[in-house]
């Protein structure tokens, strides 16, 4: 089985319509090629696109296909400045550690699997470290997949601002596959 190329192609309108801006790899800033983003085609590779220049603000993580306007994305509006590659684990193989206190304390919770509900699958109301053992993941702020994402690989996150949430409300994860 071969690898995709990473590839990702912004577009001003919806719809994959008017001026676009191609993406092979990282970029800090396209925002000078494209003043708004209405839709996005990923046609290889998972991506991390961000709001602001140099990989800040609000974070979206996508995966292959398209996404015909910003609502698809889940976004908040069409501004997106930079972008990520995503270096999916080889071997597929994804393990998640939660604890319900920082510094890894508290009761701990291990998966390999999506979590469209922390509060019903692990009965604790959020999480607040946790140890990615493999794979790569998303975290979000609402169940089902909501709110703001935030991206994590594989380390070690005593406390929520270390995968950069100002708090520790993270109510569903998932894996990040192609």
């Amino acid at each position: 089985m071969s690898k995709s190329v990473a590839k990702i192609t912004f577009y001003d309108d919806k719809n994959f319509q008017g001026h676009h801006y191609e993406c092979d790899s990282d970029c800090p800033d396209f925002h000078t090629y494209l003043s708004c983003c209405n839709s996005i085609r990923v046609t290889g590779g998972a991506w991390v696109v961000y709001e602001r220049p140099n990989f800040s603000g609000n974070m979206y993580i996508l995966t292959q296909g398209d996404y015909p306007d910003y609502h698809h994305w889940r976004g908040l509006n069409d501004r997106l400045s930079s972008c990520k590659v995503i270096h999916l684990s080889s071997g597929g193989q994804y393990k998640l550690q939660i604890f319900e206190r920082g510094d890894f304390s508290g009761q701990m919770y291990e998966t390999t699997e999506d979590c469209p509900s922390v509060m019903e699958q692990f009965h604790i109301r959020e999480i607040q470290s946790c140890k990615v053992l493999d794979g790569v993941w998303v975290f979000y702020e609402q169940p089902n997949y909501y709110g703001r994402q935030y991206f994590l690989d594989k380390k070690e996150y005593r406390k929520p601002v270390d995968w950069g949430s100002p708090c520790s409300a993270v109510q569903s994860f998932r894996r990040i596959m192609e």
